[in-house]
Formats: structure tokens, C-alpha cells, sequence
């Protein structure tokens, strides 16, 4: 059967019908500014806080098909901040980041799963001084003109050698490090 597009009318109902059965395609982001990345833990049961600047963030995503999406994350150690100068050079040391020989650490994820209420889990790799080890990142998704992917972690440190010698006692630090972004992100 031939259709002849011969109104305008014809042809707009033509490209709807299109449109509506064409398979939704993943966007491609990347960070834009506003982002932050925050890890939290405890020293001696005094929880502190600290930071991730000049951390980078690239993501495909599509909230109708999640299974399509990915997420790359590059973080330079050595920008680490707690607040405090001698925490902050304790951590770029060779018992903790050792930023002389790891400048930086990825997290990638490929596929993400839909778990209910606009979250969604990425179930990817963390590499962090040469180790890689899985870690499951779960975000929610804001749609806009500048989506906003708000997540939360949990990293086991000692999994990636983060606190060595001394400070591998988990009574001083546990072992679990929170880890919580907020991705502002632009269309690339």
C-alpha cells in the first residue's frame, strides 16, 4: 500500500507516527559546574567530612531504558580536601591515596537497573591505587535543561588499600567510606 503525502497535515501525521515508534535513543552529558563529589567516614568516632574537586563526569542516559546507560567518573586524588592541612597531606600519602604513584582514580559503569520511586543502581568498577573491585553507585535522575544525577555509594577502603600499616585498625577508622555526588550535567 502506497500513502501519498500530499498535505501538510499527511505528512505531519506520517513523521508522528515516526517518531512514536522510533526506539528511544540515551542522551550524552557531561559534568557541568554546581557538582560536587563528598566522602564521609569517621577518625577516633568523629565524623568528617571531605571532598573531590576537579572531579569529571561523562554519562549516557536514558530513564525508558536504563540497561542502555553509562557512566564514567575520573577523580584526581591529590585535590582531596577534609578541611583539615594535615588529614588532607596524611591522605595524599603512601598509607592512604599514595598520590605520587596514583594520581587518580576512575569509577565506570555500564548498564544501569531501574529500582523503583526515579532510583537507579550502576553497577561498576572503582579503581583506586591499581585495585579494581566492584561498587554499586544508586542515583536518582532529574530531568531538565540541566539534569541532576544525585547518588550514594559505599566504599570498603580497605578493599583498595586506602589506610594502610597503623591505620588498617577499623576501631580508628571503619572501613566503610560514604561516598555522595550531585552531578549537574549538560548535553554534549
Amino acid at each position: 500500500m502506497t500513502i501519498k503525502l500530499t498535505t501538510p497535515a499527511a505528512v505531519a501525521a506520517a513523521l508522528a507516527g515516526l517518531i512514536a515508534t522510533a526506539p528511544a535513543l540515551a542522551a550524552d552529558y557531561e559534568q557541568a559546574p554546581g557538582s560536587i563529589l563528598v566522602f564521609a567516614t569517621k577518625y577516633d568516632g568523629e565524623i568528617f567530612t571531605g571532598t573531590f574537586p576537579g572531579f569529571q563526569t561523562r554519562v549516557s542516559f536514558d530513564p525508558a531504558d536504563p540497561a542502555a546507560g553509562s557512566l564514567d567518573v575520573t577523580i584526581p586524588l591529590a585535590g582531596a580536601r577534609s578541611g583539615n592541612g594535615d588529614r588532607d597531606s596524611t591522605l595524599q600519602g603512601a598509607d592512604f591515596f599514595n598520590v605520587a604513584r596514583f594520581a587518580q582514580a576512575r569509577y565506570t559503569a555500564t548498564g544501569f537497573r531501574a529500582v523503583g520511586d526515579n532510583q537507579y543502581a550502576a553497577d561498576g568498577t572503582l579503581e583506586l591505587r591499581g585495585v579494581s573491585k566492584p561498587v554499586t553507585l544508586t542515583f536518582t535522575w532529574t530531568p531538565g535543561a540541566q539534569p541532576v544525577l544525585t547518588g550514594k555509594a559505599t566504599v570498603m577502603r580497605l578493599d583498595f588499600g586506602v589506610g594502610g600499616g597503623d591505620w588498617s585498625d577499623t576501631r580508628t577508622i571503619p572501613n566503610e567510606t560514604a561516598i555522595s555526588t550531585k552531578v549537574v550535567l549538560r548535553a554534549r
